[in-house]
């Protein structure tokens, strides 16, 4: 698996990942295990950096990551998220144990701000995670679905610690970030990590047959090569099902000419 660095950290990261939005939101316990299963499997394929968040399905997501981090703590890289209601400076250290506690780990990798919050400073919300980072509790600190403005506030209010990454939804259906967003993280060597790279599903039968034959891959495999294509974007597409694990991990066995991802690009602007 591909890897690149995040943010300015040294660390490196698969440019695929998995995204924890809606796992464990699960009416049985087969279909809860076959979702852990999905998780482990990506894993062993390369895609070990795990995405969650403490609001997804009330921290039931954090819960079923929790059980594919045992016994390979040291083999992923964890990401969850604090909940924009949560950026009070206690709340967020509250909030940070409680994901520690959910998660059945002593620190997460990547902490980040789910959203902002204009009703709370940023500075207090920073001093927060950087305590957190102090602890030994996070390693990087990261936000979610920040514009420029915000990016740019968010690390003033740093004293000791560089923003590593913006999480922010990304794909051939979705490209409002092109505009400034990614420029900016491109020019100030932030990550971006792009969720709903597929676009749930919404154009995937628009891939010219000509092009998925010309990769031998399925559409969602060329929608996560487009999407990764530039240098300072990573992916984090969902792998509930040991299926769409296999797919999204072979999604980079080849990579996209200059050509066909400006035809792709063009197709979808």
């Amino acid at each position: 698996m591909e890897r690149r660095e995040l943010g300015k950290t040294g660390e490196k990261v698969p440019v695929i990942g998995i995204g924890g939005w809606n796992i464990g939101n699960t009416r049985s316990r087969e279909e809860w295990d076959k979702q852990v299963a999905s998780l482990v499997r990506a894993v062993e394929l390369g895609c070990n950096f795990v995405d969650t968040a403490e609001i997804y399905g009330d921290g039931k997501s954090e819960r079923l990551v929790s059980e594919v981090l045992k016994g390979q703590r040291d083999k992923i890289f964890l990401a969850t998220k604090v909940s924009p209601n949560h950026l009070q400076y206690e709340d967020v250290l509250a909030a940070c144990e409680r994901s520690l506690e959910r998660l059945g780990t002593k620190f997460i990798d990547l902490y980040q701000i789910h959203w902002p919050n204009p009703g709370v400073p940023i500075g207090e919300t920073m001093k927060a995670m950087e305590r957190l980072v102090k602890e030994g509790k996070v390693r990087y600190i990261g936000v979610s679905n920040f514009g420029v403005g915000e990016m740019e506030g968010a690390q003033e209010s740093l004293s000791k610690s560089e923003l590593a990454s913006n999480q922010v939804e990304y794909s051939l259906a979705s490209r409002l970030i092109e505009d400034e967003i990614l420029p900016f993280c491109e020019r100030e060597k932030l990550t971006v990590i792009a969720y709903s790279p597929l676009a749930r599903g919404r154009i995937a039968n628009t891939i010219p047959q000509t092009v998925l034959s010309k990769y031998q891959m399925s559409p969602a495999q060329l929608m996560l090569n487009w999407v990764t294509y530039r240098e300072s974007v990573v992916a984090i597409p969902k792998a509930a099902k040991l299926e769409h694990a296999e797919e999204n991990a072979h999604s980079l066995d080849r990579r996209l000419s200059t050509d066909d991802y400006g035809l792709l690009s063009k197709l979808h602007a």
